[in-house]
């Protein structure tokens, strides 16, 4: 297995999938696609809605780092938000991360007109996918990526969502078969 991390952060991120299900963490494959994608893809200006704990937050941190960018996490329970802010700064990637606390929808109601995205991914509230993909794509640039976990896990929640990203002619959208499901949808007009 490929090692991303020094020993400090790995042993943070082995503690967190040891309490994967208990905080709706991705599993390490999707994050390891997420971490080498965002590479490739030389994603600067990067979303996530849905900290929980921060395993995902690491992953993308070190990434945007790794492209010279930034991540913007947004997380609704306190709790969970403090303890990834501590993941964070133990995994040595708080430097490359602001975390937004409140609602999802709001905060991305309230973001600037002039707010670009390069890829953002949601791991939030299932039900509300169509929302923040309805918020995203007024923020997200020609090219740009929006990732969906839990598609397939989470089917019926996450038709709606599914249905009309497929359906939209602003985006092509694919589906991988990666633990829990993630939709990638690249903007292709805009």
């Amino acid at each position: 297995m490929k090692k991303y991390f020094d020993d400090t952060t790995e042993e943070v991120l082995n503690n967190l999938e040891e309490t994967q299900k208990q905080f709706w963490n991705i599993s390490r494959v999707t994050a390891e696609f997420l971490y080498t994608f965002i590479k490739a893809e030389k994603a600067k200006n990067i979303l996530e809605v849905g900290t929980s704990n921060g395993y995902s937050g690491v992953w993308l941190g070190k990434a945007a780092k790794e492209t010279g960018g930034h991540l913007t996490t947004i997380e609704f329970w306190d709790k969970r938000l403090d303890i990834a802010k501590e993941n964070f700064k133990i995994c040595k990637v708080d430097d490359a991360i602001t975390t937004l606390k409140g609602s999802a929808c709001e905060l991305l109601e309230e973001l600037p007109e002039d707010y670009v995205i390069d890829l953002a991914f949601v791991d939030a509230n299932k039900s509300e996918y169509i929302k923040y993909f309805e918020l995203i794509d007024k923020h997200l640039k020609k090219g740009g990526i929006i990732a969906c976990d839990n598609v397939l896990s989470h089917e019926a929640k996450c038709k709606p969502f599914i249905d009309a990203i497929n359906a939209h002619p602003d985006y092509e959208n694919v589906v991988l078969p990666l633990p829990a499901g993630l939709s990638l949808g690249r903007k292709i007009k805009g």
